[in-house]
């Protein structure tokens, strides 16, 4: 294993990249600017004619943080799902990789690798819609990029892992349907999570997403969340865990997968 393999494996998501990126346009940059747009400024509109504001923000500058943290989770679980399905089993393109002097592993760190470049760009490209559209409460908002890209890995380094594990994707549709869905709604992202009842707030707080919803919304805003220096150091840690303990176990999947 080598940090110039796992380059490689970029490099070639590149290439690739190149030809398919059109049909990839909507999905990471127009879908996610139309949806700030209309719940920013559709909804937030509604909401502000009543004078009426969320934990001291306007609905725009409360939901932009956690739509940017949101559309990472999305972005970040259909790129760690079907391709690494096409990879493995039904294009096999790992299996010519690994023949290559290319590891399993450089072959699972290449692909969170170009997941950081999907995200880092998806990421930009919504950050300079919100500052178009007054969303942005604070120069500090650029800490968000790095927020956002960190929550997309604490989602993609285990569901990659997972998706190494099976022979088809009849699972995939239930992970986005019974969990990503649900961490959309739940985690943050358009209300505060003491709206809801006390379970699901528990439930919220072991979503990586709100972890992330809550680092983005304080570089937005130029404030601390909750717990201060100390909140936020946990928000960071607790997604790197979730990084570190997917790397830990997609190592061994793409290993046992395209090895043995």
């Amino acid at each position: 294993m080598t940090a110039t393999g796992a380059l490689r494996v970029v490099e070639r998501e590149a290439r690739v990249y190149r030809r398919l990126w059109r049909g990839n346009v909507f999905s990471t940059f127009v879908a996610p600017s139309l949806y700030l747009g209309a719940m920013g400024l559709g909804l937030g509109g509604l909401i502000a004619s009543n004078n009426t504001d969320v934990d001291g923000l306007s609905y725009l500058q409360f939901v932009a943080p956690g739509l940017m943290a949101a559309t990472a989770l999305q972005l970040a679980a259909a790129d760690s799902m079907w391709p690494v399905m096409a990879g493995t089993k039904w294009i096999r393109f790992y299996h010519g990789i690994v023949a290559a002097p290319l590891g399993p592993t450089d072959v699972y760190l290449g692909h969170l690798g170009w997941l950081i470049v999907r995200l880092t760009m998806g990421g930009a490209a919504f950050l300079i819609v919100a500052a178009l559209l007054g969303a942005l409460a604070s120069p500090l908002a650029i800490l968000a990029l790095p927020a956002t890209v960190l929550t997309g890995l604490a989602f993609a380094a285990p569901l990659t892992a997972f998706a190494a594990t099976q022979e088809t994707d009849a699972r995939f549709a239930l992970v986005m349907r019974f969990l990503v869905m649900p961490m959309f709604l739940f985690s943050g992202t358009f209300f505060p999570i003491s709206q809801l009842p006390s379970w699901l707030q528990v439930a919220a707080w072991v979503s990586p997403l709100w972890h992330g919803v809550a680092l983005c919304r304080a570089a937005t805003t130029g404030s601390w969340p909750d717990g201060g220096a100390f909140g936020a150091l946990a928000h960071l840690v607790i997604l790197l865990a979730f990084i570190g303990a997917g790397a830990f176990w997609g190592t061994r999947t793409f290993s046992h997968r395209l090895v043995s």
